[in-house]
């Protein structure tokens, strides 16, 4: 496939069309490996020598925050898309997925507080990466009210590009200050390339289930949103429209 024929993809019918075949299969494949994920890591794994049962949350919790992180960066590239290209589909498809990113990073920072509280003894702590994350939340109410205050589509899509672009920088953060910061509670990743065994086999191959899961979820929501942005987007030209005619 080459870069003219990518941009295709861009034209509202041709995603629609597209969205119609992919879409169900998106779906049910999301449904089928987030929930075998869920159940293996819940129900078919051990407890953990040191952090007994508790343990068990990491597979909402690195997940959710895994997505959270990319939705943030699918948006930065869909806004890249808008200010470059001016393409509708990638402004509406970044708004598409800033209430998927918004909510895939409450769970992260809910599900964080269950398993910091009995690790750290505290629900929260100014942790660089927890405050670098709550930060992001913020960007994504931000980035939703946004679009929400401005009546023009090109408009809101212009400044809201701009903003994730700001937003960036703490979603970066939010993946990479442990590195950044020796210093903290939170863990290292559980999940590396680097050399050394940071996670046994047991508890690494229904979180991959688990990642394909929210990975595809993620996908199979941001699609269906987009779609009905589309279908918005047009109703609302076509109100403008009829509101000039009878002006």
């Amino acid at each position: 496939m080459n870069l003219n024929t990518l941009w295709e993809y861009a034209n509202p019918k041709k995603f629609i069309q597209t969205t119609d075949r992919v879409l169900p299969w998106v779906a049910g494949l999301a449904a089928l490996t987030l929930g075998a994920g869920l159940v293996w890591g819940f129900f078919f794994t051990p407890d953990d020598y040191r952090q007994g049962s508790t343990v068990k949350i990491i597979y909402l919790h690195v997940p959710s925050a895994l997505m959270a992180i990319n939705a943030w960066l699918m948006m930065l590239i869909t806004s890249l898309v808008w200010i470059v290209r001016r393409h509708h589909v990638s402004a509406l498809a970044a708004r598409a997925a800033a209430p998927v990113g918004l909510v895939m990073t409450l769970i992260a920072l809910l599900t964080g507080a269950i398993w910091g509280q009995p690790m750290w003894g505290t629900w929260w702590a100014w942790d660089p990466r927890l405050t670098s994350f709550l930060i992001l939340f913020l960007f994504y109410l931000g980035y939703i009210a946004l679009w929400a205050a401005i009546e023009n589509d090109d408009t809101a899509a212009d400044l809201t590009s701009i903003l994730c672009l700001v937003g960036s920088v703490f979603a970066l953060l939010s993946r990479y200050a442990v590195n950044f910061w020796n210093q903290g509670l939170h863990q290292g990743a559980s999940l590396s390339v680097a050399p050394g065994e940071r996670m046994a086999m047991t508890f690494k191959l229904p979180l991959y289930v688990s990642m394909a899961g929210f990975v595809l979820l993620f996908v199979a929501l941001v699609l269906m949103r987009t779609r009905t942005e589309i279908r918005a987007r047009r109703l609302r030209v076509l109100i403008a429209r009829q509101r000039m005619e009878h002006a």
